[in-house]
């Protein structure tokens, strides 16, 4: 009999994060059991699992029987959700609409935290999405040959103060800026498609800056970038990508800083220092 401490739940949205999630768990010796997403999970996720349940979103009441069925304990949110399916893709089941209609604001910390709460509630506590993988924290310093300029990096800065700003409200985690302009401000829509606008509002040289929210919770909603960032960037002829240092997720690092160098796009890890300022490279 498998004792419930063996065990991890793994909640799996889109991309390859619960996948790499799921071969550093068992690599860890434990017994991964996962809860898929019907339009959003990547089947090479299910079949990488001991035990899987596929849901819609919104299914809560689903999601805590198969986790104590189980035994799970613990468990982890991992991957992408689309989030503008809240609009038109939803099924909530009893559990679900009973704790919706309990959360004031409809953002993505108060949802999410919600959850957690529900499911703690149940005995099933959310451990921190980064557990086994330390390793795909964004690093600090400048990843590419290109470095920043002198005006990319008062772009870097202007675009970071705003970036704080709407992630303080909820909003979003990302910005995209040109000669100290805002050009597009994250929103439900996510990071790709706010670079596309913000990107062609710019016309050329646009720089994007993703940072956590103040008071982050490493459990879920991480901000990350990977290779499809830059190749947005490139469709658009941005210059640059300046991520907060081990406060973000980074996914084919590889691939991602060699498609940066063939288009003399910089990536740079930011770190905020405690006197606010900023080390940019």
């Amino acid at each position: 009999m498998t004792s419930s401490m063996e065990n991890i739940g793994i909640i799996a949205g889109g991309g390859q994060f619960p996948e790499l999630f799921i071969k550093a768990a068992k690599k860890a010796g434990r017994r991964v059991v996962v809860i898929a997403h019907k339009g959003e999970t990547e089947e090479s996720v299910a079949e990488a699992a001991d035990a899987v349940c596929w849901i819609k979103l919104g299914q809560l009441g689903k999601l805590i029987s198969f986790f104590k069925a189980q035994a799970v304990k613990e468990t982890v949110f991992l991957g992408t959700i689309t989030k503008t399916k809240i609009f038109r893709d939803v099924l909530p089941d009893f559990k679900a609409l009973t704790l919706w209609n309990k959360i004031d604001r409809k953002q993505d910390d108060a949802i999410l935290r919600a959850i957690a709460g529900a499911m703690e509630a149940e005995g099933i506590e959310v451990l921190e999405s980064t557990l086994f993988l330390q390793d795909l924290l964004f690093p600090e310093g400048v990843l590419t040959r290109a470095k920043p300029t002198k005006q990319q990096r008062l772009d870097i800065e202007f675009g970071w103060q705003n970036a704080r700003a709407i992630g303080a409200l909820d909003i979003g985690q990302c910005v995209v800026v040109r000669n100290c302009t805002v050009l597009a401000v994250e929103a439900i829509e996510g990071t790709d498609a706010t670079i596309l606008r913000g990107g062609e509002l710019a016309k050329e040289k646009c720089v994007v800056v993703k940072v956590k929210k103040p008071g982050q919770d490493f459990r879920f909603d991480l901000p990350a970038t990977g290779l499809n960032t830059i190749k947005n960037l490139i469709k658009v002829k941005g210059e640059v990508l300046a991520v907060e240092a081990g406060q973000s997720l980074l996914f084919d690092r590889q691939s991602m800083v060699a498609e940066a160098d063939r288009a003399g796009i910089v990536v740079v890890g930011v770190k905020e220092n405690d006197d606010g300022t900023l080390t940019i490279g």
